[in-house]
């Protein structure tokens, strides 16, 4: 199964353009969410991105709330997004986790969760799955151009235990574009320039 990994677009239609092009020979495009900025120009990349026609899983990052993306993707026909929640393409399991984790020092327009409040929601993963968030793992593809790592122990916690074949992620600008693995996941924070990724067939289990 091929892929194109992708986040905080942050209203740039150019960049939207781009990532249209590049879903032409891919099976499933994964947005990690930051569409809009501090919830304004939400619809600016998605009347651009609604031209893919694959199948496109989506979280909210925190410049938008799930709400507000599942709204402006109502004429988007090919658009799942998820919230706590499983979807199901081609017999690969894809789990959405939208939102600033831990809470960010934003204030109080950015849409954000505790790392209690992640855990909970993180709670249903099915197993052998793809895991969409929005915020990256503490400690991976998490530091931002001040140094600091500044990931999600929840999100952390739950890739220990439950092990998915991949982590895509965004949310941290200084990390964009970075990619890394612990034990047989890998963890991608995407960036708006997209990536292409080959999920390997031995990665999906069953899948006929």
């Amino acid at each position: 199964m091929r892929l194109l990994l992708f986040s905080d677009l942050h209203c740039d239609a150019t960049a939207a353009r781009r990532l249209v092009e590049m879903a032409r020979d891919v099976d499933v495009v994964i947005g990690a969410g930051d569409f809009a900025n501090q919830h304004r120009g939400l619809k600016i990349c998605l009347k651009v991105l609604r031209d893919i026609t694959k199948p496109a899983i989506l979280v909210a990052g925190n410049n938008e709330s799930t709400d507000e993306l599942r709204d402006a993707c109502d004429d988007w026909p090919s658009a799942q997004i998820l919230h706590g929640t499983t979807h199901t393409v081609a017999g690969v399991a894809f789990f959405g986790l939208g939102g600033g984790i831990p809470t960010t020092p934003f204030g109080d327009w950015s849409y954000d969760f505790t790392d209690s409040q992640a855990t909970e929601l993180l709670r249903d993963c099915p197993a052998q799955f793809v895991l969409v968030t929005h915020s990256p793992p503490q400690g991976w593809v998490d530091v931002a151009s001040s140094g600091q790592h500044l990931g999600s122990p929840a999100i952390r916690d739950a890739i220990l235990r439950l092990k998915p074949t991949l982590v895509v992620c965004g949310h941290i600008h200084g990390s964009a574009g970075q990619q890394t693995r612990h034990a047989n996941t890998a963890i991608v924070n995407a960036g708006p320039k997209g990536i292409l990724w080959e999920l390997p067939q031995n990665d999906l289990g069953d899948v006929g």
